[in-house]
């Protein structure tokens, strides 16, 4: 049975609509009226709606926590390299290799070092004995406007009453957060202190050489050659202390000539008995001590070649690899007169050293 699309027009009361039609089959039911033809939209369940409202909020969750963690990955990824290169920065150019293990970049707990957080800091110490000359020497460091020694600290017994305690010192001291007059903390280019053998130091010393290969700290030895003349200081010293010249105050360094003929006045007697003895010990502990710590970076300086040649200096400087400068220091030596005239017993004292191997420190006058 075939069947041909025909357009039909039928009017009603309402109006007339023009709708295609196949003619044929049925054919009085292709005339419809305009109120007749209503589409109506198939009823949805309500928990499709709610299932593709949640998807799609799903899908859109995902993507705002996708784009969030990008920026937070971009973000995390800038701060890294932001600290990389801060890091790669603080390691001076032009720097020989085997120098570069001797940089320091600390992180001081109790200040910041501000814009001088990149500057390299190098660690020393300065190994003595008493009246050697190494209060003078460390104020003419100390003159030096990137050097920072911070004195004799272990003369306080409980900073060397054991291992622990002195190693405790040695990192507070090395990471600037040890405060004194002389401190130059936010940009010292050389941090260190004084001190003496009998401070805890040779007993300790194993310890201690471990420390300064591993922490790359720099020792410089300073020592007299003229023990005879270090005794007399000692002696001197000593009786000073319990004296107290200068106006019932005990002054081991003065800064004016007045303070120094002062102290100069007293002329000990020396125990001749003793003389050699001590003389050796003294001897003996300062070339055990360079012998303990030649494995160590250390320079050897005694004080009269520093006072009859002042470019002694510059060589502290350079073994500080510190840029140079006149050091200056406000000391002034309190026994200039020769030997003859600082010991009450001049004439047992030459007699008992003539023809021994300290005869020289008889005749060393001119030198200090």
């Amino acid at each position: 049975m075939g069947l041909s699309l025909k357009w039909k027009t039928r009017k009603s009361a309402s109006s007339s609509i023009f709708i295609p039609c196949f003619s044929g089959l049925m054919e009085d039911l292709c005339f419809l009226t305009k109120d007749s033809l209503v589409i109506k939209t198939p009823k949805k369940s309500p928990l499709t709606l709610r299932m593709v409202v949640l998807a799609f909020a799903a899908v859109c969750g995902v993507y705002i926590c996708s784009i969030c963690l990008e920026q937070i990955s971009t973000q995390t990824k800038a701060k890294f390299i932001g600290i990389e290169v801060l890091n790669q920065s603080c390691h001076s150019s032009g720097v020989e290799e085997l120098e570069i293990p001797y940089l320091h970049y600390p992180k001081p707990k109790t200040f910041s070092r501000k814009e001088c957080v990149c500057n390299p800091v190098r660690f020393f110490a300065i190994l003595s004995v008493q009246r050697s000359g190494s209060g003078w020497f460390e104020t003419l460091l100390n003159s030096h406007i990137n050097v920072s020694s911070n004195g004799e600290i272990f003369s306080v017994r409980d900073r060397r009453s054991n291992v622990s305690s002195i190693l405790k010192t040695m990192d507070k001291v090395y990471n600037l957060d040890w405060f004194t007059s002389a401190s130059k903390n936010e940009c010292s280019a050389a941090i260190g202190f004084k001190w003496m053998l009998n401070q805890g130091l040779m007993e300790n010393h194993k310890e201690i050489v471990d420390y300064f290969k591993e922490r790359k700290v720099s020792a410089i030895f300073l020592f007299r050659r003229n023990l005879l003349r270090r005794m007399i200081s000692v002696i001197a010293n000593s009786y000073d202390k319990d004296a107290k010249l200068l106006n019932g105050t005990h002054k081991s360094h003065v800064h004016s000539l007045v303070e120094a003929r002062i102290l100069a006045k007293y002329k000990p007697k020396l125990n001749d008995t003793l003389l050699i003895p001590e003389l050796k010990q003294t001897e003996d502990t300062a070339a055990k001590a360079i012998e303990y710590f030649k494995s160590t970076r250390h320079i050897v300086l005694y004080y009269e070649d520093i006072v009859n040649n002042r470019t002694k200096l510059k060589d502290v400087q350079e073994f500080l690899r510190l840029p140079y400068r006149d050091l200056q220091s406000r000391q002034v030596r309190i026994h200039t007169a020769p030997l003859s005239k600082q010991v009450e017993n001049w004439d047992d004292v030459e007699k008992k050293l003539t023809g021994t191997l300290y005869e020289s420190f008889l005749h060393q006058d001119q030198q200090v």
